[in-house]
């Protein structure tokens, strides 16, 4: 008899596959070995002729499970219950940890735990709203070492793009960074300041050299200038704050000078779906553009915020449902590449000041934990299937970043999972989830969808033990 796997799983329903592939989900088992997907076996043709299984080291079955039989042999074994699914670990290319220097609004360790209770494997850093920002090789080191036995799923980090840096850009990207950061109009922090659309085309000819991404908040500086000011209690002034237009105009911006270097350009959280035309003519022109959006601008509407709920703020905002629907056909037909969460945590008072005045509140939306069961819910209703959402959330966010060996079920893939049941239940509960602080604009809402447990190479992610490991781009 062959040598065991460390790890067996069986169960009736695997998602196996990414795009290029074809997803599909199958009835199988898989074998893990170091770390490594290694077999994947139908579960009609896996071999009967092993030992028996010693049920001691097997994870408890649920009753309703179907009776084991003869198959691939492991240390230990997981049979998935009837109503589970076993995922990829998903990738959140888009996360704000802002340790360290604003550890009060979050850390490594608690954003890495609700990583892992949402089913999420891998994060990707930004590079604010830390002190010091990671615009420097040396901000990268202290990064990492405030980061280092603290993390309970992989992590790796953009490097940032601001005024003056431009000399540093080479250096953190040999430095294993998985691109650069910039804003086009003020980030919210002084010490990321934006750039102008000269200073973008500038850096991004220095990255083409090295076949880096410049990754963009894309809102034009001047015409929010010239918006009406965001202060009180409604929502409809913040929204009037940022108009479409100021997505449109600066897109076209980074599509004009990624078309002029050469470079890779990605559009971060797109709000508004008026970008959508532009968008697909630039990628038919052949210019290297890719696009995120996220489950606030999915699952959540304009007409439905109430007055002074700022734990809805963001920047670009939450928009209407008309441009709701946009998005979401942005996502089936590919002009729109990938869902990340964009978790953007702060403390309770700077989310929610006093009066609920949307102008003094901090931007931003905590949903690091729920955006599998988010995006699952919405497109359930919508009739899209969870493969369309596990490529959105997996694949498609690990090949963005060049982890071709995450956000995958397959032979030589890692073996990162997410025990998921897709028809179970729950209300969220603020105060349950893992995230620093307890604001969370999807409190009580009813969701579908349960992530049971998650897996990271192999060893489930229990909270406790940071199994987490810190990755480069050319790891």
């Amino acid at each position: 008899m062959s040598e065991p796997f460390d790890l067996v799983i069986r169960g009736s329903r695997i998602l196996v596959g990414d795009g290029s592939t074809g997803a599909r989900v199958i009835a199988a088992e898989l074998g893990v070995r170091d770390g490594v997907i290694a077999t994947i076996v139908p579960i009609e043709t896996a071999p009967t002729d092993s030992a028996p299984i010693d049920p001691a080291p097997i994870d408890p079955v649920p009753p309703d499970s179907a009776p084991r039989r003869a198959g691939l042999h492991g240390l230990r074994m997981i049979e998935l219950a009837s109503d589970e699914i076993l995922l990829p670990g998903l990738v959140d290319t888009h996360v704000h940890v802002n340790e360290p220097g604003r550890t009060e609004w979050e850390g490594f360790a608690s954003a890495t735990r609700a990583a892992a209770a949402g089913g999420v494997t891998t994060i990707i850093d930004m590079p604010l709203n830390s002190i010091p920002p990671t615009t420097s090789v040396e901000s990268l080191q202290l990064k990492r070492s405030v980061a280092s036995g603290h993390v309970f799923v992989d992590v790796g980090f953009w490097g940032g793009a601001i005024p003056g840096n431009g000399g540093d850009l080479l250096a953190l990207h040999h430095e294993g960074v998985f691109g650069f950061k910039c804003f086009l109009l003020a980030s919210g922090v002084d010490e990321f300041p934006p750039l102008d659309a000269a200073e973008m085309r500038a850096d991004m000819a220095t990255l083409a050299t090295v076949d880096a991404r410049m990754i963009v908040h894309a809102e034009d500086a001047g015409i929010i200038a010239h918006a009406p000011t965001p202060t009180g209690s409604h929502y409809s002034n913040f929204l009037d704050s940022r108009p479409p237009l100021a997505e449109v105009t600066a897109i076209q911006a980074v599509i004009a000078a990624a078309r002029a270097t050469g470079a890779r350009a990605h559009i971060l959280h797109l709000s508004s779906a008026d970008a959508l035309p532009e968008i697909a003519a630039a990628r038919r022109d052949g210019v290297a553009l890719t696009v995120e959006t996220c489950p606030h601008y999915l699952t959540l509407t304009a007409e439905h915020i109430p007055d002074g709920a700022t734990a809805y703020k963001c920047c670009p905002p939450i928009r209407g449902a008309e441009n709701q629907d946009r998005l979401w056909a942005g996502l089936v037909d590919g002009t729109i590449d990938c869902i990340v969460s964009d978790h953007s945590p702060s403390t309770v008072a700077l989310k929610q000041p006093h009066g609920g005045d949307f102008g003094e509140a901090w931007g931003g939306i905590s949903s690091l934990q729920l955006g599998l069961s988010l995006v699952w819910t919405e497109a359930r209703r919508r009739g899209i299937s969870l493969e369309q959402v596990v490529g959105w959330m997996a694949w498609r966010p690990a090949d963005l970043v060049g982890l071709t060996d995450k956000g995958r079920i397959a032979v030589g893939a890692a073996a990162d999972f997410a025990v998921f049941a897709p028809e179970q239940t729950f209300t969220v509960d603020a105060s349950t989830l893992k995230h620093k602080n307890a604001v969370c604009a999807y409190d009580g809402q009813a969701l579908h969808g349960v992530v049971r447990a998650t897996y990271l190479r192999g060893e489930r992610i229990d909270g406790e033990v940071p199994v987490g490991r810190l990755i480069r781009r050319d790891a």
